[in-house]
């Protein structure tokens, strides 16, 4: 009693002192570090998104407008209605259109003929069937007047372009075709790399899915921003709003600044990022600096309680009974449950107990097929399904590796090898889902009843012997 009060007298004289220094130094932190986030938020941020932007319009929009010339082309319009006669006319029309705008490519489809007009001739006709195509269909039904889309170009499917597909019509309204031109990846992944080394952010876009369209060197992570974390929480709220300003915690602990602004143009979001400045760090670095006064200060009695506490702890560990991964009692456990099971069984009369030994077969292809996360995944799932097929009052242990093994009071020999009987049936009809795949197992499980005044490890030797033999005959089976 005595030192558990001297105990409680040196926590609380160190709690007062860490409180009061600790304190002084989180308030000034915290004003600090507010006025900081509110600058960078509100003015810094927002002001280099504008920039941007405007430079955006600039730059990317020129192809939206030079399409939409295109599909408003008396020339087009008439050719097309007339019948498309001398297909020379419009390749050389688009031939002109690449050569004056610097456009990678131009391209005409008409909807009576299907033909994909080009500068270098007719490429091909367009089909449903060609999944290459589906560009087209996908205009073809849509409402809007365009589409920014980032595809392979048709004229060189090795080369990734952004194309602007634009709807053709009629003097009386009525779909003809589609036209349009296409930008390089490439070069306004350049366009992106310039912003970003100009303004000292990370700039990309995304589509209405939170799919990362276009980026520039240095972008980590996922490319969907729901599964980004620290921004995965706050994607419904970008996604929803045309522009809005953020911050979000990266899991290395740093503090992430966001603006998004929607290009309607393109329906895609622009957003820009920035890490913590200089001036952050240099706030967090005097907060460390106070909070070692108050570590140094308090030291020896946090020592105290160090070496009580890691008493406490290596009792706790001792007393530890279930495997971490399954949920199935460990090896310590189980050989406690064991000698109170058979002396329950000897006060009812000598009730038979029997073990069943339950081996995942080719464990080890599983493991060198999909990793130790597949293989801890078929762990946990063998482990869910055998609980399922046992008695409440039945213990299943994880005896070691991918072996099992379940113990059965009042059970005899027939009804424990008919239980096994139905556990091996469940995992064999039981697929484990792991990412994309479903992983098929089987197990090999052998049955043995206690004898009078025997030992676990016999039994157990005796157990895993008759599973060894459902092993050799070829295993998926159960033998006693």
């Amino acid at each position: 009693m005595q030192q558990r009060r001297k105990l409680y007298f040196g926590l609380a004289l160190a709690a007062l002192l860490t409180v009061g220094f600790v304190a002084t130094s989180l308030i000034s932190y915290f004003v600090a570090h507010d006025s900081l986030t509110d600058r960078i938020a509100e003015e810094s941020l927002p002001l280099t998104s504008d920039n941007i932007y405007s430079e955006i319009q600039r730059d990317l929009l020129r192809p939206i407008l030079i399409s939409s010339v295109m599909a408003h082309d008396t020339f087009v319009r008439d050719w097309a209605i007339a019948g498309e006669n001398d297909p020379e006319r419009i390749i050389q029309y688009l031939r002109e259109i690449q050569a004056k705008y610097g456009t990678i490519t131009a391209f005409f489809v008409s909807e009576k003929t299907r033909h994909y007009y080009h500068p270098t001739g007719i490429l091909k006709t367009v089909s449903r069937d060609d999944p290459g195509d589906a560009w087209y269909f996908r205009v073809r039904g849509m409402n809007e007047a365009y589409e920014v889309n980032v595809d392979a170009d048709t004229a060189n499917r090795e080369r990734l372009s952004i194309f602007i597909n634009y709807r053709v019509y009629d003097y009386d309204g009525d779909y003809i075709g589609a036209t349009g031109v296409g930008l390089s990846v490439n070069a306004v992944t350049r366009l992106i790399e310039a912003y970003q080394r100009r303004y000292g952010r990370r700039i990309y876009f995304i589509d209405r899915e939170g799919d990362v369209t276009l980026h520039g060197s240095g972008f980590e992570g996922a490319f969907r921003i729901q599964e980004r974390p620290g921004l995965a929480q706050h994607a419904t709220q970008i996604l929803t709003s045309p522009s809005m300003s953020l911050t979000y915690t990266r899991p290395d602990g740093h503090t992430v600044f966001v603006n998004s602004r929607l290009v309607p143009e393109f329906d895609w979001y622009l957003l820009v990022e920035q890490t913590e400045s200089p001036a952050e760090a240099r706030i967090q670095k005097t907060l460390v600096v106070n909070l070692l006064v108050a570590l140094g200060i308090t030291i020896l009695v946090l020592l105290v309680a160090h070496f009580t506490v890691r008493g406490y702890q290596r009792r706790l560990e001792e007393m530890a009974t279930t495997d971490k991964l399954t949920g199935a009692a460990n090896r310590q456990v189980f050989d406690m449950i064991f000698d109170h099971e058979i002396k329950t069984a000897r006060r009812r009369g000598n009730e038979p107990v029997c073990v069943v030994s339950i081996d995942i077969d080719h464990f080890k292809h599983i493991n060198d097929t999909y990793g130790h996360q597949g293989g801890d995944t078929v762990l946990r799932e063998i482990a869910a399904v055998i609980r399922e097929y046992i008695r409440e009052s039945d213990t299943l242990c994880r005896w070691g590796g991918e072996e099992f093994l379940v113990l059965l009071g009042d059970c005899s020999l027939a009804a424990a090898r008919e239980r096994a009987e139905t556990i091996r049936n469940a995992v064999k009809n039981h697929p484990i889902r792991f990412g994309r795949d479903d992983i098929f197992v089987t197990v090999s499980l052998g049955v043995a009843q206690h004898r009078a005044s025997e030992d676990l490890t016999s039994l157990i030797h005796r157990a895993d012997m008759a599973m060894y033999e459902a092993k050799r005959e070829g295993r998926d089976r159960v033998r006693q």
